[in-house]
């Protein structure tokens, strides 16, 4: 894929994201605004609720003090209501009498009696006629029209007579018109009936005389910045409409309309959530993949270069010895022979690391772990490779110190392990090599350092080095032998035995590579 077309691809995928998750953004303000009005409407119709319920309890107890004869607030009767006048017939004897407001009224039965209901304008015809009791079944006509007579006055009071008593009820400052105890109860009641869960405050307020006042309500009611509602209080008063109201706050309100609008915002946000993490991995595998294209056309090159040298070599000494023109002596038949011997086992050598790394990469490694002295180890791979650096005129330093040397794990790949270092300390070395292996304990682990005077390595490529096939470049890929699966294989090996392995290095300063390793618990 070219740079343009990948350009092309990552800025479409992006405007792609962008305009879902605006879509999305805007979905979520939608719900959460129409979850927002839902909450408002509950609450403006549960505090008329409320209101109106303050309505009829004003009308209720208004009515129980009437019938008590006095005004609610009160025990001093302020009016006197006139019922119905007093009517004497002289045929039945008994009498009877009720209260109301501030007045006694009653008739005496001696003789035969009429009762009739009157207004203050006119007089009706006679509802009833009853005769002296003489029986029993007398005076249980005498009670019943004592019961129907209860209703009519009762009747009497609701068309006539009510309108005046509310009058004189709403006269009546605010704060002796609110039952305190029974309008928290109400709105308690009224919110949790219409589903209101947020804790609120409420406050009764009073702009009657230009200035406002706090009649009752929950302590330290202060609505500050939050959304106050409100609703009139006793909007039916025949004297007009007061400035008194109802005021409620709630000081969760903007938590609840965002955990009540959750189920809907939650999934909304977790898979734009996915998707933006499955975009940036799909940009980040894009590259990755450009990236490894680059390698493996690296690999590809140094692999050819690695396989193709030992081959020709092998194809050129069988060429000398087929060739009739070369006198083939004993000593040039050995000498050729031990080409051919050297570079098949170069070609061995490299075919097998990449096998190895299959291998790896599989997972069907099988280390053989056993215990060994680490010392011991490095001293023999030491003296193997002396003569390797001796013939580039190099120095080889043994700094073996550390003194609890026994560890668990497989000798061969640690020693692998050390070789694949020093042919690193050799082939990067800048003029004349000079390598320094060490061992040191620390705590409960034993460090083997590998320390040259190469090269070294720029900071940016440090965290590349143990890929596979990674090679630092250097200009010409192929003025440097090998497949860039060395330090990936050290890694590997490394990590199987729970270890830890760190680069120390600067460009043209050497480089030191440090592997820690835990050592056998005793």
């Amino acid at each position: 894929m070219s740079r343009k077309m990948l350009l092309t691809l990552i800025v479409l995928m992006a405007l792609v994201l962008s305009g879902l998750i605006l879509i999305q953004t805007n979905l979520i303000k939608t719900a959460s605004d129409i979850r927002e009005e839902q909450f408002n409407q509950m609450v403006k119709g549960a505090l008329k609720r409320v209101v109106d319920q303050m309505e009829l309890h004003e009308q209720r107890v208004a009515r129980e003090s009437a019938r008590l004869g006095r005004l609610p607030g009160t025990n001093n009767p302020q009016r006197n209501l006139s019922v119905f006048p007093r009517q004497r017939a002289s045929q039945l004897s008994g009498s009877f009498q009720f209260r109301y407001s501030d007045g006694n009224f009653f008739g005496n039965f001696q003789e035969e009696f009429q009762v009739i209901i009157t207004d203050s304008i006119s007089a009706q015809q006679p509802d009833h006629l009853l005769k002296p009791p003489n029986d029993a079944s007398s005076f249980d006509q005498l009670h019943e029209f004592n019961m129907d007579l209860e209703r009519r006055r009762e009747q009497w009071l609701k068309d006539t007579h009510w309108l005046n008593y509310k009058i004189l009820l709403e006269g009546r400052p605010l704060e002796e018109r609110i039952d305190s105890a029974y309008l928290a109860e109400s709105i308690r009641t009224v919110f949790q009936e219409s589903g209101i869960e947020p804790e609120y405050r409420y406050a009764v307020r009073s702009s009657n005389q230009g200035t406002d006042k706090f009649i009752t309500g929950s302590q330290g009611y202060n609505p500050s910045k939050t959304k106050e509602y409100y609703s009139l209080l006793f909007p039916y008063d025949f004297d007009g409409q007061q400035p008194n109201y109802l005021y409620v706050y709630f000081p969760k309100r903007s938590g609840y309309i965002l955990r009540a609008t959750g189920f809907t915002i939650i999934p909304t946000v977790i898979l734009t959530g996915l998707l933006i993490a499955i975009f940036a991995y799909t940009i980040m595998v894009i590259f990755r993949q450009k990236k490894l294209s680059m390698i493996k056309n690296d690999f590809i090159n140094n692999m050819t270069h690695e396989l193709k040298t030992p081959i020709s070599t092998i194809s050129l000494a069988s060429q000398m010895l087929e060739d009739g023109s070369i006198t083939n002596t004993p000593k040039t038949i050995e000498h050729i022979s031990r080409v051919i011997n050297q570079e098949s086992k170069r070609l061995s050598f490299q075919v097998e690391k990449v096998l190895q790394m299959a291998v790896f990469n599989e997972g069907r490694l099988k280390l053989k772990f056993k215990e060994f002295d680490v010392n011991n180890t490095l001293q023999n791979v030491l003296n193997n490779f002396e003569l390797r650096v001796k013939s580039k005129n190099g120095v080889l330093h043994s700094d073996l110190k550390a003194e609890d040397t026994i560890i668990k794990g497989d000798e061969i790949h640690i020693t692998n392990v050390i070789f694949n270092l020093l042919d690193n300390a050799m082939k990067y070395s800048n003029g004349e090599p000079e390598i320094t292996v060490g061992t040191e304990n620390k705590n409960d682990n034993i460090i083997i350092s590998v320390k040259d005077n190469g090269i070294g390595i720029s900071k940016e490529h440090q965290a590349q080095i143990f890929d596979r096939f990674y090679r630092v470049p250097t200009g010409n890929v192929h003025n440097v032998k090998g497949f860039g699966l060395g330090l990936s294989y050290v890694k590997k090996i490394v990590d199987l035995h729970n270890g830890k392995i760190k680069v120390d290095s600067a460009v043209n300063k050497g480089t030191k590579f440090s592997i820690l390793l835990p050592k056998l618990k005793k």
